[in-house]
């Protein structure tokens, strides 16, 4: 059977789902081309269903990950407004957002208890001088200022793009719990989503918030008659933390279960490794498309005994692949090279960000608004101040003045509407504008601190909550924050990461936008690349969360993770497995693996012993080049060095 008679297999299935209608779950594997069913279903669908659909002022609704993604399937659709294409976090608003009263009923209960959770702490204080003493104190002013702001809020508003300051805004957490609480526990807003949605087909199901997904397979399991569900994923690909652990095994065996089974992106040899690797997860395996080469794979061993530079190690690797494949883009720094690393820490080190990166990255609460750029604090300088510093550098007032007169409370309708001389203000905001702008004078290179400083004092732009607190520390005194912190709290790490300057703040946006080389399976997750280099290295990863020397066998598994693989929950070893399946996943022609390790013959021998990679496929950096591998009937020992060209 030919791959395309395999994919329209497949796409027939879930066209017969949506007319039913049937609920399903669609295990699409890396390079699969999910996204190319879901278009030819749904142009099939609307062929023979619009007038339908039309007649019942109903519409299908698709949920993907990132607008990227949005506007590619609007695109592919044709702008159909047959469709509704989001993300999650529009359609979560586009639900909730004109149900005001209960949207305040739950705020107040969410407030009410993370009060009473700091009152707790602050009255078993011993000491009521601490910075933790202080920080609690503000957030609970703040607290009690939102609750009793509720009665005055008349609508609340929000951005699913990242712009929420202002006492009647929501957060992105606030309003995806209050979508999924609301699913669960209000049957007219089920009936609402039925109605207007009789199918919702979501992409990258498996990240998808939990809470959000057991919403929607209640509100199936209620609706079953007249209500499609369909899932689009691959659990081997779960790369974010609030993702529905076992996902596929909670699925209803009345649902229908699809499978594509061919990957059209990555090379022969990179299915085979995707295939060995998933093996110790689940009975999944995928088939190269017939069109597709052999591909190279190297994995290059790196003794820390011997080398740390690992700017050197890398420049060396890029030269042997260069080799190796005959390919000298390789070697050229213009060319698609995409350099991943599966923490993010060493993406920031290597790209010169993290002085932000870091502090924020070690708060559990902040990781996923770090990595898509949503967290408030971030849009306020990301959107706001970093845009209206370029357009002014670069004379380009028309720009100055858009953005001033969108984001800037010192030009609000109210502000301008009741002031007595309208020009006085706009005078005002301008003069505010030269006084932030000055920061750069004579070369200067201001830290975010200083930024922040400026713009409060002035009241150029909103706050998010999370940095008034700090914006009042630094103009009551500027001592404070010069003082050595532990990154415990959110404004903790907030306060480290403000010390950062201005250009380093400007180098994580470019990470975050994929406009760097470096990229991680977060950032570049549905892309592909022909020439991809995987870094593994937890000594500069610094983090618990994965280990990829659990991985490859050098440490053992840890007593929590020995106790979370009986009771079948995830361990840092499983999560290590599927980030490490992800960025393998990339490579549409070759792939280079680098692994910094203290224990090169451990690492050998285990990816040999779990028949990962070939023995002439792995070699190892002596300090100075590249060494092949040969084996021997006790162990795997360097051969004679390769000569380069």
């Amino acid at each position: 059977m030919s791959d395309n008679t395999v994919s329209i297999s497949v796409d027939d299935e879930i066209f017969r789902c949506l007319n039913e209608p049937k609920s399903f779950f669609l295990l699409a594997g890396a390079g699969s081309g999910k996204t190319r069913s879901l278009i030819n279903v749904l142009k099939r669908f609307r062929e023979e269903n619009v007038f339908k659909l039309r007649q019942n002022s109903q519409r299908v609704a698709i949920i993907t990950y990132t607008n990227a993604a949005c506007d590619l399937i609007k695109r592919r659709l044709d702008y159909d407004n047959t469709f509704s294409v989001s993300t999650i976090h529009s359609f979560a608003w586009n639900l909730i957002k004109n149900y005001t009263i209960d949207i305040k009923k739950w705020l107040a209960r969410y407030y009410r208890m993370e009060l009473e959770g700091l009152e707790e702490k602050q009255s078993t204080a011993r000491n009521t001088t601490t910075k933790s003493y202080m920080d609690r104190a503000r957030k609970i002013d703040i607290l009690v200022h939102k609750l009793r702001s509720l009665d005055v809020v008349k609508k609340f508003t929000y951005n699913p793009n990242g712009e929420n300051v202002g006492r009647s805004s929501l957060n992105h957490s606030q309003v995806i719990q209050i979508a999924a609480y609301f699913l669960h526990n209000k049957p007219l807003m089920q009936n609402i989503l039925v109605r207007k949605y009789p199918i919702l087909l979501i992409d990258e199901c498996q990240d998808t918030n939990k809470e959000f997904i057991d919403a929607l397979i209640e509100v199936q399991k209620n609706k079953t008659d007249c209500f499609c569900l369909g899932l689009f994923g691959d659990t081997m690909q779960r790369i974010y933390m609030d993702g529905k652990v076992g996902l596929e095994k909670i699925i209803p065996d009345t649902w229908s279960k699809p499978e594509k089974k061919v990957n059209y992106r990555c090379p022969k040899r990179v299915v085979t490794l995707l295939n060995r690797i998933r093996s110790n997860f689940d009975d999944h395996t995928q088939e190269p498309a017939q069109d597709k080469d052999e591909g190279i794979i190297r994995v290059f061993i790196v003794d820390l005994n011997k080398e740390s530079d690992r700017l050197k190690v890398e420049s060396e690797v890029s030269v042997r692949m260069a080799q190796l494949t005959n390919d000298n883009n390789w070697t050229d720094p213009q060319s698609d090279v995409k350099v991943l690393t599966l923490e993010h820490h060493m993406a920031a080190s290597r790209g010169g960000f993290s002085n932000f990166f870091g502090p924020l990255y070690r708060e559990p609460k902040m990781k996923d608004g770090l990595l898509n750029g949503s967290l408030p604090g971030i849009s306020l300088f990301a959107d706001q101040i970093v845009p209206l510093i370029r357009a002014k550098k670069a004379g380009n007032n028309f720009e100055v003045a858009r953005i001033l007169r969108r984001y800037s409370p010192l030009l609000s309708k109210e502000v301008l509407q009741s002031s007595s001389n309208p020009i006085d203000e706009i005078i005002n905001c301008n003069t505010a504008v030269l006084s932030l702008i000055s920061l750069w004078d004579d070369e200067s290179e201001p830290s975010l601190n200083q930024i922040l400083k400026e713009v409060y004092r002035t009241g150029l732009f909103e706050f998010p909550d999370e940095l008034i607190p700090i914006a009042q520390q630094l103009l009551d005194s500027s001592d404070v924050l010069n003082e050595p912190t532990i990154v415990e709290t959110v404004m903790n790490a907030w306060e480290e990461a403000l010390k950062c300057t201005f250009t380093e703040f400007e180098l994580y946006l470019r990470y975050i936008n994929e406009q760097s080389r470096f990229g991680t399976h977060q950032g570049v997750k549905g892309l592909e690349f022909p020439r991809v280099m995987v870094i593994l290295d937890d000594e500069e990863a610094r983090g618990h969360y994965f280990s990829y020397e659990k991985l490859f066998g050098v440490v053992p598994p840890s007593e929590s993770d020995i106790n979370n693989e009986k009771v079948g929950k995830d361990t840092s070893i499983h999560r290590t497995r599927r980030l490490f399946y992800v960025t393998c996943s990339r490579a549409s022609k070759d792939l280079a693996i680098v692994a910094y390790t203290e224990n090169p013959e451990i690492v050998m021998s285990n990816v040999l012993g779990q028949n990962w990679f070939n023995i002439d496929e792995i070699e190892v950096f002596n300090g100075e080049r590249f060494d092949v591998i040969e084996a021997t009937s006790e162990v795997a020992v360097t051969r004679e060095s390769t000569k380069r060209e």
